[in-house]
């Protein structure tokens, strides 16, 4: 009770009680939207499928690593407890950046208004915070990781800073079964855990115990990052599937990354953007006596974080949470170094344009909140409401409303589209291993193992969405049902 009494009086409790209840609320309405955004269809007909013994990446496929899938299937797809988890993560996240800042400046000031701008901008829909995906949960890990790696420089005894080292290598192995780009913030932590040695140096690696001292201290931090990744793999190779993890988690991904960065060669406007960083930390190496410990954790990761957001050239939204905490710390930065605050405030309004003019963002997002109040306070219809996120969502749950009116517990539906979301909303799975329209055109297998799929399950009803190209699948088994908004039902002829 006395500790507790003592937490309650400090600066310190009181203003991490205001920020995550501010925060609590930005995200409040997220646990009462209808099923409407794309990629959580997709993860909640894996976890539905993963629990129905249904093998990920085998039997159900999708090109992410596997941690968020088990996040749905634990929760059994449910939007709201995962969103709930999502949200309760999101709390830890901003307590977590909260100490990450107290680290990083000195003035209480700044550290107050570096969190509260990580709060207003993690929890505002405008970065689809408010959506579950990938970002969501890896945030916790990588900022309790970035706080790990700068207390292990505050340690003299050896041991102590390895064992750290590891957990922190250990926190973001977590992260990258979240998602790959992970190994971006690996990456930037480890060559600041080298750099802030004030010992290190290409000339000093001649020394044999300098030389020593950087190999363990590195190789305890590769090997915490990769032993979940091992023995995720491991969990694959007892199941027969590890071929399909390798595919999923690591392959899958190179053609994906090369669409957007073809620059005379494929990929060349990756490696344009992989030699710009690689400058950038050679300059940081060149500084590095004359930069303090905070600049160099900020200037590297917030470098590495804008290349990782740029990583795909892609422009979704949930891309900038990963860059989100490197952001605002440089935010923060740059009230703090007096020094360096022209050069900082360029880097911002530099950062700020490019990701402005790249990226789609929720613009609606200062109605979202009126929305939700019309909603609960019955100024709103239900429809109206769910069609504010998305036109098509009122279609899907009408189709979702047919569907389970005319079909039983063991029939099985087939969906030519990308809206995965309405198999939850009839919690039916689909009949091959693909979900969306896209996957099932886009990889090569795609087509063939739907057809087998539609022979063996035989679907009583095939949804054909348009929009979305020519189904290429026999319908001669099927007749025209019904016609649902430009949505057509075909039903099994027998």
């Amino acid at each position: 009770m006395r500790v507790l009494q003592k937490l309650e009086n400090t600066r310190d409790y009181w203003f991490l009680l205001i920020t995550s209840l501010f925060f609590f609320l930005l995200r409040l309405p997220s646990l009462f939207e209808p099923y409407w955004y794309g990629d959580e269809g997709i993860y909640q007909v894996l976890g539905i499928a993963m629990n129905q013994n249904r093998l990920l990446y085998k039997d159900i496929w999708d090109n992410k690593p596997p941690l968020l899938y088990f996040v749905y299937s634990i929760f059994e797809s449910d939007q709201f407890w995962v969103r709930l988890f999502s949200l309760i993560v999101g709390l830890l996240t901003v307590i977590a950046f909260y100490f990450l800042t107290k680290k990083l400046f000195v003035k209480e000031r700044i550290v107050w208004i570096t969190t509260a701008l990580f709060a207003l901008l993690f929890g505002l829909p405008l970065l689809e915070g408010n959506i579950a995906n990938a970002e969501n949960f890896m945030l916790l890990p990588i900022i309790a990781a970035g706080f790990l790696v700068l207390k292990s420089t505050e340690y003299k005894i050896l041991n102590t800073k390895y064992l750290i080292l590891f957990t922190a290598g250990l926190l973001l192995g977590i992260a990258f079964l979240f998602k790959i780009v992970a190994v971006f913030d690996f990456a930037a932590l480890l060559l600041f855990s080298v750099f802030a040695d004030s010992s290190f140096s290409f000339k000093n690696l001649l020394k044999k115990t300098t030389l020593i001292f950087e190999i363990k201290k590195v190789t305890v931090f590769i090997l915490g990052f990769v032993l979940p990744v091992i023995l995720s793999a491991f969990v694959f190779l007892f199941n027969g599937a590890i071929s399909y993890f390798i595919k999923a988690v690591l392959f899958s991904n190179v053609g994906y990354v090369g669409y957007g960065n073809k620059f005379i060669i494929p990929q060349g406007f990756l490696i344009l953007k992989l030699f710009t960083l690689g400058l950038f930390c050679l300059f940081v190496y060149a500084k590095r006596k004359s930069l303090s410990k905070p600049t160099m954790f900020i200037w590297l990761w917030f470098a590495f974080s804008l290349f990782n957001a740029f990583f795909s050239q892609r422009p979704y939204t949930h891309y900038l949470l990963t860059l989100l905490p490197a952001f605002c710390l440089l935010v923060g930065y740059c009230l703090f170094d007096k020094k360096r605050q022209g050069f900082t405030f360029l880097v911002l309004i530099f950062a700020f344009v490019i990701i402005a003019t790249s990226f789609w963002f929720f613009i609606r997002f200062p109605f979202y909140y009126t929305n939700f109040i019309s909603f609960i306070t019955n100024r709103k219809s239900v429809s109206s409401y769910q069609a504010f996120f998305d036109k098509q969502t009122p279609i899907d749950y009408e189709l979702a409303n047919y569907i389970n009116s005319n079909t039983n517990q063991n029939d099985s539906i087939f969906i030519w589209g990308n809206n995965a979301q309405v198999y939850k909303l009839t919690n039916k799975l689909p009949p091959g291993k693909y979900t969306t329209a896209y996957h099932i055109t886009n990889y090569p297998d795609g087509v063939s193992n739907t057809k087998k799929g539609i022979l063996v399950k035989k679907p009583k009803a095939i949804v054909i969405m348009p929009n979305v190209g020519r189904i290429p699948f026999s319908l001669m088994d099927y007749r025209e049902k019904i016609k649902i908004d430009n949505v057509l039902i075909y039903e099994r002829i027998f």
